[in-house]
């Protein structure tokens, strides 16, 4: 969007959220296109390689050494245009600035640490492959849901990515390599998780149609499109990037010897201070891990006492907090079969939640996202290392519907009155909402439909399920508050458990038993998210303090507004002008309340 365009369009919208003058010289368009350059996936992602980009729908992000921050490099070298742009500006458009040099300025710190570098969910990591990043994690769903195929070109582009592939992960290895150098390579139990997990990518490619090449043959068929798309694929599946896996599957392998087997990054050098760093983005505050710690221990204290009271409502009026949802947990009536129909069991079930929340938003918002929203299992190939759930937003240019994915490797994770409150966080009206709203705008600099705010996003959608609560989703399942209340104090307990790793050198185990006894969850799922936070440092931490942000905010309009405060307007207030750092969606609420 340039600035004529963008003037233009926020003037539609400043009885909303108040004057938007740009500064003389728009640093956005630039940015975004060094941006989309850094990151061909995103413009795929977004619906932006078309055009004058569609070279990019050819390539992957690179992923070596040289490109280790990806596109936060663009943000880092507008710093200066940053600077310029935000003398003389005003309203929206100043904190849109003040956001992008927030980013800028927290991603060149990371520069200085001779490891670390960023994920397929551009979040700030220590080590380049684990169980949770890496290109052989990342890419093959990418091609296979977000790269389009219509045209021969198309599929001549699959085949270019294909071949980029290889060299990615060869880069992404010798990367791995100079870490280790370094001094940073991940802890033995994360080491051994990823030797399963790219055995598991090895056995997709393998046998008579290897995953990659079957999905552009049962593309190109679909779409008519005649060619040797088969021979071509396989030859580079088999080929060159067999070979570069199985280098990176052989440096992991060597790296498990003598490897460490303490969790949290302190260890590293200035490991500390990376912790720090990576607190800062994933929280956009200044809050040390001390402070957060015990913001942390505070909620896990009240959550649990407002947890009791469910319990003993429910006539489970023995043991602690954790033992009372453990038992309702492995409760065969609230559990769907381990089988193949009990995941479509699970499937069909959130939808229900689906349609169900959708008839009740009317209450809390203006108007509803225009983009689709579909239900999807994760890929049996990643559901080890994989979370319990995640969001994919659709795309921009809304070709691609969103989509939200639970983690089915094991329906025991899913009781029914567990299932309702991940629902709403990831789905409606959490994720997909808040992202299609910023997808849909057209006075939000694309740039900022590209970045990550991770306490702002993680933040929403805890929020989002406290709100269908609100909105009476529990009134006939009261047991079902019990699962929102259990999210939240598990979002509490994953404060005290990332600062307790990373900050004051927990081990694992005692993580693990932490989130178990306090949160109540089954010890599979606690390893896999305390393994996800080891991989993560800092991102489980957004969540509950970016709830607990726009908690503070609402009730603030709230006490300053009275009668005048409504809840839609305040709905569109925060989601409207996309994602922010915390710091900025505060100042964003000051001048909404102030021109109300």
């Amino acid at each position: 969007m340039d600035r004529r365009a963008f003037l233009a369009s926020t003037a539609a919208t400043a009885a909303l959220s108040g004057p938007a003058i740009a500064a003389p010289a728009d640093p956005f368009p630039a940015i975004l296109d060094a941006f989309l350059a850094l990151s061909p996936e995103q413009a795929t992602s977004a619906g932006l390689d078309t055009g004058p980009r569609a070279a990019l729908k050819h390539r992957i992000d690179p992923r070596d050494a040289a490109h280790r921050l990806r596109f936060y490099d663009a943000l880092i070298a507008a710093r200066p245009a940053l600077e310029n742009a935000r003398n003389g500006a005003t309203g929206r458009y100043a904190r849109f600035v003040d956001s992008a040099i927030w980013v800028s300025d927290i991603f060149a710190g990371f520069q200085k640490f001779a490891y670390g570098s960023v994920d397929g969910y551009y979040y700030p990591v220590p080590f380049a492959v684990t169980q949770m990043s890496g290109a052989y994690k990342d890419v093959p769903d990418f091609l296979d849901v977000q790269h389009t195929i219509t045209t021969r070109d198309d599929a001549e582009a699959y085949l270019d990515r294909l071949a980029d592939f290889a060299r990615v992960v060869e880069g992404e290895t010798a990367l791995c390599r100079e870490q280790a150098a370094n001094g940073a390579s991940p802890p033995d139990f994360i080491l051994e998780r990823t030797t399963t997990q790219l055995q598991r990518f090895m056995a997709a490619q393998s046998g008579a149609t290897p995953g990659l090449v079957g999905s552009l043959i049962r593309r190109t068929a679909k779409a008519g499109l005649a060619g040797d798309w088969e021979k071509r694929a396989l030859s580079l599946v088999a080929g060159p990037l067999a070979t570069a896996i199985a280098e990176q599957a052989a440096i992991i392998e060597a790296l498990k010897h003598g490897a460490r087997t303490t969790a949290g990054v302190g260890g590293l050098p200035d490991g500390h201070a990376y912790y720090a760093r990576c607190l800062a983005f994933h929280t956009s505050t200044d809050l040390t891990p001390d402070a957060a710690h015990a913001i942390g221990l505070e909620e896990v204290k009240a959550i649990s006492a407002e947890a009791r009271t469910v319990l003993d409502r429910q006539g489970v009026t023995r043991g602690t907090v954790g033992q009372g949802v453990k038992a309702l947990w492995t409760d065969p009536r609230y559990q769907f079969p381990d089988t193949d129909a009990g995941r479509a069991e699970v499937l069909a079930f959130i939808q229900g939640r689906l349609d169900d929340i959708k008839t009740r938003l009317p209450r809390a918002f203006s108007a509803l996202p225009r983009t689709p929203l579909e239900v999807r299992r994760v890929p049996q190939e990643i559901e080890l290392g994989a979370p319990g759930a995640y969001s994919q937003g659709g795309s921009i240019d809304g070709s691609r519907p969103g989509a939200i994915y639970f983690n089915l490797a094991d329906t025991h994770n899913w009781p029914s009155w567990v299932t309702p409150s991940t629902v709403y966080h990831e789905g409606l009206p959490g994720h997909h909402l808040a992202a299609s709203f910023a997808n849909e705008a057209r006075d939000i600099p694309t740039v900022f439909k590209l970045l990550v705010f991770n306490a702002y996003n993680e933040g929403w959608a805890l929020y989002a399920e406290q709100l269908a609560d609100e909105l009476g989703v529990y009134d006939e399942a009261p047991l079902g508050r019990l699962g929102r209340l259990q999210d939240s104090l598990f979002r509490a307990c994953r404060i005290v458990v990332d600062t307790g790793l990373h900050a004051r050198g927990w081990s694992r185990e005692r993580a693990i038993a932490y989130v178990v006894d306090n949160a109540g969850s089954t010890p599979d799922d606690a390893r896999r998210e305390i393994e996800r936070y080891c991989s993560w440092p800092g991102q489980a931490c957004g969540y509950k303090i970016g709830h607990l942000e726009f908690l503070r905010l609402r009730a603030l309009a709230r006490r300053k507004l009275g009668q005048r405060f409504d809840l839609k307007a305040f709905h569109d207030t925060v989601l409207r002008n996309g994602p922010m750092p915390l710091t900025s969606l505060s100042r964003t609420v000051d001048a909404w309340i102030a021109g109300r």
